[in-house]
């Protein structure tokens, strides 16, 4: 099961998010058959995108757009309560620096957009330029810029020689207000020989026991929220979207295809509307008008 911990450690000066991935990863790797690099890059997005639908309100809701320029194209990812959607405008990306898979060179140069929906008038929205486009560096420096929270965030994607996901998992680290400036040092030292994050998931570390390493056990338990990959899609809501076509368009998909496919973006979930389907619908609009 995937899940994710909440802390605070360090006299109570750092929140600490660490959660395990692999599942809610894998999803996606396999329903698209994706290729490392591109699922590494999703895999990032989708895991640091779980972790901080938790540091919201139950029912707010995030947009995250990974906009590059590299071959990845754009990122997109949905999250709310822990459940995530997301994916990679070109799944397969395979590109790598040495041993390393290169996320940076497929993600390219561009930009984050966060959009929250957190029940106001009108959804709020801030961005900031990638400074890398391995995804970890990138969210640290979102937080620091645009959110002004001093931030660390590790993210990984271990992958299996056949290019399934073996591990994934990351953390969020958030300086808060009043923290000491020796436990801020002692803290920047621990994770500069902090092995990566998909290693210690590969080697069986719970999140608890990541955090209990990150802060040589000094921390305390917050909570633990299950984390997941869930896709909402439904014939019955491209049944809607297929309603707010024009009626001649409608009529030209009957007389030429007669049918019409839609396949998710989030899942892969093929749709197929016949042309007793598309002959409902386009009675039901001409019955409105």
């Amino acid at each position: 099961m995937d899940y994710l911990v909440k802390a605070y450690a360090m006299h109570d000066g750092v929140r600490i998010y660490a959660a395990k991935t692999t599942e809610l990863v894998s999803y996606p790797q396999k329903r698209f058959n994706m290729w490392p690099t591109s699922a590494a890059a999703l895999g990032r997005t989708l895991t640091i995108s779980a972790i901080m639908s938790c540091t919201y309100k139950s029912g707010e809701f995030l947009n995250i757009i990974v906009d590059g320029d590299g071959p990845i194209g754009k990122i997109t990812v949905e999250a709310t309560d822990g459940k995530v959607r997301g994916y990679v405008q070109n799944p397969g990306v395979y590109l790598k620096k040495g041993e390393k898979l290169n996320v940076g060179l497929g993600v390219g140069n561009g930009t984050i957009e966060v959009i929250k929906d957190l029940h106001m008038r009108q959804p709020f929205s801030s961005s900031c330029e990638l400074v890398s486009g391995e995804i970890a560096e990138d969210f640290t420096y979102y937080f620091a810029k645009s959110e002004q929270i001093p931030s660390s965030v590790g993210l990984g994607v271990l992958f299996n020689p056949d290019s399934s996901v073996k591990a994934a998992g990351g953390f969020l680290i958030q300086v808060m207000p009043g923290c000491k400036s020796e436990d801020l040092d002692k803290l920047e030292a621990k994770l500069k020989t902090l092995k990566p994050t998909s290693q210690m998931i590969d080697e069986g570390m719970s999140p608890e026991e990541i955090i209990n390493e990150i802060t040589d056990g000094d921390y305390t338990f917050l909570e633990k929220r299950e984390l997941s990959y869930e896709c909402n899609c439904s014939k019955q809501r491209f049944e809607k979207a297929l309603e707010t076509l024009e009626i001649k368009d409608l009529e030209d998909i009957l007389n030429k295809d007669k049918k019409a496919e839609i396949v998710c973006n989030f899942c892969n979930e093929k749709y197929i509307f016949d042309e007793n389907d598309l002959t409902k619908i386009i009675l039901k609009k001409k019955t409105k008008k």
